[in-house]
Formats: C-alpha cells, sequence, structure tokens
C-alpha cells in the first residue's frame, strides 16, 4: 500500500489521518489533545517563536508530527506524501519560516521594521527540505496556499467548502475553534478575521473540560427541573446519559453510559439551557454552591460561565466587526455556515440564541473539519492543490486585523461586560448603538439547519480511532546547585514541569507558555531562564519517557 498522511495543524490540538494514496481510502484517525506549543491559544505560539526562536516552534511542531505519524503505524520508508493544512502562523511554524510579518499589522509598520513578506504559496517540497523530515527519505511534503499572507490555508478551506464562492449571498462562515476564524462574503469581496477566543469552546480551559472524545458530556437538556446528559460514545455518536438534580447531582433517571468530562458543544447547550431555564444569571450560577451538577461528578462553575462567556463574546464581536468593515448589518446576515469539531456538535440554534450565530440567520449549514478536508483532498490530487492555488489567487480578499480593529475592542470590551459584569442584553444593545456599530437581537426566525455531516471527521477508517493525550514534546534544561527546584516546580499550575537528575522538563503541550509564565517568578532566577530551555529530541519507534 502506498501511503499517505493529511494533518490539520489545529491552534488546539493536532487531527492526522492514514491514507491509502492508490485508493483514497481512510486507514486510521489519530487526534491531540493539544497543539505541542506552549500557550493557550495562537497568540502564545507567535509569541513563543518570536521571543525564544523560530527553530525551537518548528522542532516542537515537528517532534508532535513524528509522535502522531508513529501512532498511526506508519514506519519512516513507508511514507510517500505528507499533506498539512492550518492557519498562516502553524504552517509557517511547521516549514520553519520566519513568521515576523504575520505579527505586526499594516505595511507601513512592516516596511518601518524591515520585515519582509514571506511567500506563502503552494509548494511540494522533498521531505529534506523541511528540518526534522528528512527520516522519511521517500517522502513529498504538501502544502496548501494561503489567499494572502493573514488569510490562511484554514480559512481557505473554510471559504472553498462552505460554498461560498460559488454564490452571490451575503453569507458567514466561521471555525469554531481556538483562534476562530471567520469569513464573511459581501459585494463579492471576501472579509476575514481571526479571534483568538481561547480554548473553551472546545472544553478546555473549563474546570471538568476536554476535547470532543469518546465519553465526554456534548449536549444537555431540562426535562423539568433537572438535566439530561447527552454523552459521546466510542464512535462519536451522542446516546442519551442521566437525568440529574443539577442543585445537587442526584441521579434522578440512569442512563447506559458514563461521562468523564464536559466538551465544548456542552458547555455551549449547558449556557443556553441554563441562561432559557433560570439556573444561570449572568454571571451568576443560582444554585447553593454555585455550581450546575451534571452526571457523574461532573460540574460547571462561574469560573466557566466566564471563560466560555469571554470565548462567545470575541464570536460575536469577530462577526460585528467584519460586517462593520463590509458596510452592512447583523440583521443582512441571513446564511451562517459553521465548521470545526465544535461547530459541527454542538446544537446550531442553541448556538444561535447565545449568539454565536448571527441572530437573523435563516440557514445555518454545518459543514465538518474543512482544514483537515482539504489537506486530505491535497494528499491525493496535485491537480487539487493547482486548483486551490488559483482560487487563492484570484479571490478578492480583504483581512481586518481584529487585535487592532477598533470596532472589535469597542465591540469585546461591551461582550466582556455582558457575560462577566451583569451587563444585561438591553444595555448592550444601547451602547453597541452608542459606538455606532452593527446592532444585534434576539433570534425571532426559525432557522433551517442544514447538518452535513454527523461528526467533524466523518470517517475514522478500518484502523480506527486514537487520541493521543500527551504529545511528548519537552523542553528541558540542565540545573546543578538548586535544592529548591524540586518543590519550586509543584507551584506550576498546569504541571507541566519535573525536576530528576538536575534537568527541568516542561511538557509544552501542558504549557500555557505567555499566557501564564509563572515559572520565571517562582524558579529561581540565578538557573533557570526560558532563553536556556532546549527541545528534546523524538526518535519515531522509541518509547517517549513521559511524567505523568
Amino acid at each position: 500500500m502506498k501511503t499517505g498522511v493529511a494533518i490539520d495543524l489545529g491552534t488546539s490540538g493536532f487531527r492526522a489521518q492514514k491514507v491509502n494514496l492508490e485508493t483514497g481510502e481512510i486507514r486510521k484517525t489519530v487526534v491531540t489533545m493539544r497543539n505541542p506549543l506552549p500557550g493557550a491559544n495562537v497568540m502564545d505560539h507567535m509569541d513563543f517563536a518570536i521571543s525564544y526562536g523560530l527553530d525551537k516552534a518548528h522542532r516542537l511542531v515537528i517532534n508532535a508530527i513524528l509522535v502522531i505519524i508513529d501512532h498511526l503505524g506508519v514506519v519512516p520508508n513507508e511514507l510517500e506524501r505528507l499533506s498539512v493544512c492550518g492557519n498562516p502562523i502553524q504552517l509557517s511554524l511547521f516549514q520553519g519560516i520566519p513568521i515576523d510579518d504575520l505579527a505586526y499589522a499594516g505595511e507601513r509598520k512592516r516596511e518601518k521594521l524591515n520585515i519582509k513578506e514571506q511567500k506563502r504559496e503552494s509548494v511540494i517540497l522533498k521531505s529534506d527540505q523541511v528540518p526534522g523530515l528528512e527520516i522519511f527519505p521517500n517522502c513529498f511534503v504538501v502544502i496548501p496556499p494561503a489567499i494572502k499572507h493573514e488569510i490562511g490555508a484554514d480559512a481557505l478551506a473554510l471559504i472553498v467548502n462552505s460554498g461560498m464562492l460559488d454564490s452571490d449571498e451575503l453569507a458567514i462562515a466561521t471555525d469554531f475553534g481556538t483562534n476562530a476564524e471567520m469569513a464573511l462574503k459581501a459585494n463579492n469581496v471576501i472579509y476575514t478575521g481571526s479571534a483568538a477566543a481561547g480554548p473553551a469552546l472546545e472544553g478546555q480551559e473549563i474546570s471538568c473540560g476536554a476535547l470532543a472524545s469518546p465519553y465526554v458530556i456534548s449536549d444537555v437538556t431540562f426535562e423539568g427541573d433537572n438535566i439530561r446528559c447527552y454523552i459521546l460514545d466510542k464512535e462519536m455518536k451522542t446516546v442519551k446519559g442521566d437525568l440529574v438534580n443539577p442543585q445537587d447531582g442526584s441521579v434522578v433517571e440512569e442512563g447506559p453510559i458514563r461521562a468523564k468530562a464536559i466538551t465544548g458543544t456542552g458547555v455551549i447547550s449547558l449556557l443556553e439551557e441554563g441562561m432559557k431555564n433560570g439556573v444561570i444569571k449572568l454571571p451568576k450560577i443560582q444554585t447553593p454552591d454555585g455550581l450546575i451538577h451534571l452526571q457523574d461528578g461532573i460540574t460547571f462553575s462561574e469560573h466557566d460561565v466566564k471563560e466560555a462567556g469571554n470565548a462567545i463574546g470575541a464570536l460575536r464581536a469577530g462577526h460585528i466587526t467584519l460586517c462593520k468593515a463590509a458596510g452592512v448589518e447583523m440583521a443582512d446576515l441571513k446564511v451562517s455556515h459553521m465548521s470545526g469539531a465544535a461547530g459541527t456538535y454542538m446544537d446550531a440554534r442553541k448556538a444561535q440564541k447565545i449568539g454565536m450565530n448571527p441572530y437573523n440567520a435563516e440557514r445555518i449549514t454545518q459543514i465538518g473539519n474543512t482544514s483537515l478536508k482539504m489537506a486530505r483532498e491535497i494528499l491525493l490530487s496535485d491537480e487539487r492543490l493547482k486548483e486551490l492555488q488559483d482560487i487563492a489567487t484570484k479571490v478578492v480578499g480583504t483581512h481586518v486585523m481584529f487585535a487592532t480593529d477598533p470596532s472589535f475592542k469597542e465591540a469585546y470590551i461591551l461582550e466582556l461586560a455582558y457575560w462577566g459584569e451583569g451587563m444585561d442584553f438591553k444595555m448592550l444593545k444601547k451602547f453597541l448603538k452608542k459606538k455606532d456599530l452593527p446592532q444585534i437581537d434576539e433570534p425571532t426566525v426559525e432557522p433551517v439547519i442544514d447538518k452535513m455531516v454527523e461528526r467533524d471527521i466523518p470517517v475514522f477508517g478500518d484502523e480506527g480511532y486514537e487520541l493521543v493525550k500527551q504529545t511528548g514534546t519537552y523542553l528541558s534544561m540542565k540545573i546543578d546547585n538548586c535544592p529548591d527546584c524540586k518543590e519550586k516546580i509543584r507551584e506550576c499550575p498546569t504541571h507541566a514541569m519535573s525536576f530528576k537528575d538536575n534537568v527541568v522538563r516542561i511538557r509544552s503541550d501542558l504549557c500555557d507558555g505567555s499566557n501564564c509564565k509563572k515559572c520565571s517568578r517562582f524558579m529561581p532566577k540565578d538557573v533557570f531562564s526560558w532563553d536556556l530551555l532546549t527541545v528534546e529530541d523524538v526518535v519515531p519507534g522509541e518509547p517517549i519517557e513521559v511524567e505523568e
């Protein structure tokens, strides 16, 4: 069998598939729980690469890919093609391309700092042209194009697979993930942006949260005063779980399946149901202990409400900002496309009710993981790669940099006040109008929901699905004469640090990077420095030493 591997380099984790290149058949699917780079979002990943070296970031990404390929059961001599898709930062770090041009908004700023714009066109490389992949001697590496340097292959995948290019209708498409890429088509111009929403919508940074995987709560409904949980089974299909009392977690009716966590879609559903039924009155939870109790001891806290609200607020602020840039109103958005794992599994109607879909949308489509789909398409066809390059060249695109856009800033500040400070919805609308921003409202129409796929990854393959809990990527440094280090590393809030044989190790996929950096304060400054950390090598096929 001629073997290829397609990988979606997602901000919150990588998704990969082993593919038979002769038949196009998917053989196996592997998903990592986290991205190997330190940090909670793409801005943290960029900060790590710029602050501590492109080479370190590149090696962490490549090491994670080596681990993934090993889990897929592919030996180096068998791999003939490897394709990737992702946002411009992830793809650049994969290739080892400088990302300075992505860190600064505006051509004038880049010219002033003498930063050159990097080419991000489609390309097929020999494996030895990507440092770290030379161990695959018979492999070609396929990389898709960006539309512009800021509008990456993931956005192109979203635009192409949503069908926006084939229609004249005003529509918005959103990849509901950590980096929340979105595209608005208005008057034959594509407006794109990405909101660093954080990982809450995918179940991370939630106290009992997890990525979409078997045995997590993916949906809830109220039955009277009780909550019915719905769980993903081992095939990632939804099964009815327990009926529980949200006040104390007591089981009213036991279901046939157990749960280990709640994923992002469950969080969205719980927010909508909780707000509708009065258990959540922003920003508070109306239970004796301030927790919503679900089955199997899983709880949802007021901190979780805030984390999820911040992410939802970033999404809606992004939609408002794109409408402002395009000169259209939110009320004009009648078509909404949802992609990504969260965009596939969440209840689209519930998402609309809490502001994740335009309030006036009459048709909502759920289209699955478009980035992995594109990676698989270009894995199998050079002609498809050429077609995508032609599309990328022809698309008239305008990228809105949310980080510096005043409309996004104003809208997001108001969203934070709504979700976290108790500002009511009527006041939110009033201030949006005062700031001359596109208006929002509560949904009044029942949208037609077109769920095009049952799972974000429709086919796992005969060899099944595997969730890789650890990418096996480590940063480390040797430290002598530090009697307190073994105790100090326990202060790491994500438990990413270990100390053994005078070596400090940081599990990079657990580390929150620039979003935290507490180790820079609690570790002795005369012996520990992020600048001195090095990337540990990964050898495919050999056991990876991990710290529990």
